[in-house]
């Protein structure tokens, strides 16, 4: 595909088509999930960035199928519970209790890591009643929507706040990426203290495709028309 091509879509409909571009955009720091309804031009020129380069680097990612292969805005809602939903139920407790066992053998020599290890508290706090708010409320509300069909006013409040709390969560990601040098341990750093950052490497990569299935998919098909 062309730069102009590239250029005029949005970085949203880029990973939708190729999800192998999330790393790609992940690693150049172009935001797809909160932000993924601007141009890859206008993203590029936002952050000071050659959209002649980037394109050249989405079009080296491996052409991976989408996990999401398509249907109804239930089976969509359905598939985020059951694959990001799931991960992070079991995820988070194990991340604050990591964060918290490498703080207490590394801390004295890495005082970043009290950062960390508050940031790492604060987003699993953060996350806890937001997915029970969509797993209770929102998206059962969205399944339940007629085919053809859009939703009111009341859901697309919620959904608006929801949204919200994406971007909340996804600029407190952002500064654990940059706490902890893009997830990059240091030489002194143990087993646990290695794995603690793979892991949260892990959970960036994962809520970044998570919120754009979220924002840029499912939310608008609940409240525009079926999918």
């Amino acid at each position: 595909m062309t730069t102009t091509a590239h250029s005029e879509r949005t970085l949203a409909e880029l990973v939708a088509e190729n999800p192998a571009r999330a790393v790609v955009l992940d690693q150049i720091g172009l935001d797809f999930c909160c932000h993924g309804n601007r141009s890859l031009s206008d993203a590029c020129s936002a952050a000071g960035l050659d959209a002649d380069e980037v394109t050249a680097a989405l079009d080296t990612a491996a052409d991976l199928p989408s996990a999401w292969s398509g249907g109804g805005r239930g089976e969509l809602a359905a598939y985020v519970e059951s694959t990001h939903h799931s991960y992070l139920h079991v995820e988070l407790a194990s991340l604050e209790w990591l964060a918290g066992k490498v703080l207490s053998v590394h801390g004295d020599r890495h005082p970043e890591l009290q950062k960390v290890a508050r940031l790492v508290v604060e987003i699993a706090a953060d996350f806890r009643p937001h997915l029970a708010a969509e797993e209770s409320e929102v998206f059962p509300t969205i399944a339940s929507l007629a085919p053809g069909t859009a939703g009111d006013d009341r859901l697309a409040t919620r959904i608006g706040d929801l949204v919200a709390e994406h971007t909340a969560l996804g600029a407190k990601l952002a500064r654990l990426r940059e706490l902890t040098g893009g997830y990059t341990a240091p030489e002194d750093g143990c087993a646990s203290y290695r794995s603690l950052y793979e892991r949260l490497a892990h959970l960036e990569s994962d809520t970044h495709i998570h919120i754009h299935l979220e924002n840029n998919v499912l939310f608008p098909a609940a409240l525009v028309e079926a999918i």
